[in-house]
């Protein structure tokens, strides 16, 4: 008697499992790499056969003579793509002040001459806790420090952060962008 309802379920169980489980990702991984293949592949940067990063994920720069990039939430390793999450702090919790102001400290103790205001996607994690891009402000930000770390003129470097700022996603979404990575790549490259 109670082996009858639990028939169709059972069967369900197994078709439901077979079309989401299996069909469903086999076909959106197959379109995945038939029409964005570099993304599908985690979207890996190579310099001389090497990867150097992904496109996709933050990585930490601590170097003054690097861009650095937002926080990271992830734990316990920083920038841990197997561990993406948010802080989860409210703007009340003593943690995040203390995350928030050692970074302050941070920014200032390696660019003491700097009396712009800190951006504040500099001192906060994004809600995934790897995100690889920072405001336009907060690449300006960094630039004076950049210049002096390397030698050059502060000009060059403004042109790499207009070369390499992305728009609006779809013209709408979102605001400017820079993908660390990339301008951090473009500065080792710059003769």
């Amino acid at each position: 008697m109670l082996l009858k309802p639990l028939r169709p379920a059972l069967v369900l169980l197994i078709i439901m499992t077979i079309l989401t489980g299996i069909i469903y990702p086999f076909i959106i991984t197959g379109l995945a790499q038939l029409c964005f293949p570099a993304k599908a592949n985690g979207s890996f940067m190579i310099n001389k056969g090497k990867v150097i990063g992904s496109e996709l994920i933050g990585q930490k720069f601590i170097s003054p003579k690097y861009f650095w990039t937002r926080l990271s939430a992830t734990s316990p390793l920083p920038y841990n793509a197997t561990a993406s999450t948010g802080s989860n702090y409210g703007p009340l919790n003593p943690a995040l002040l203390k995350a928030v102001t050692k970074r302050i400290d941070d920014l200032k103790g390696m660019d003491s001459l700097n009396n712009k205001p800190i951006p504040v996607d500099l001192v906060t994690s994004s809600s995934s806790g790897l995100d690889p891009h920072i405001s336009v402000a907060s690449a300006q930000y960094q630039v004076p420090r950049i210049a002096r770390s390397r030698g050059i003129g502060e000009k060059q470097i403004q042109l790499l952060i207009e070369k390499y700022t992305e728009g609006r996603t779809l013209g709408i979404l979102g605001e400017p962008r820079v993908n660390v990575l990339k301008l951090n790549y473009a500065l080792d490259e710059f003769k």
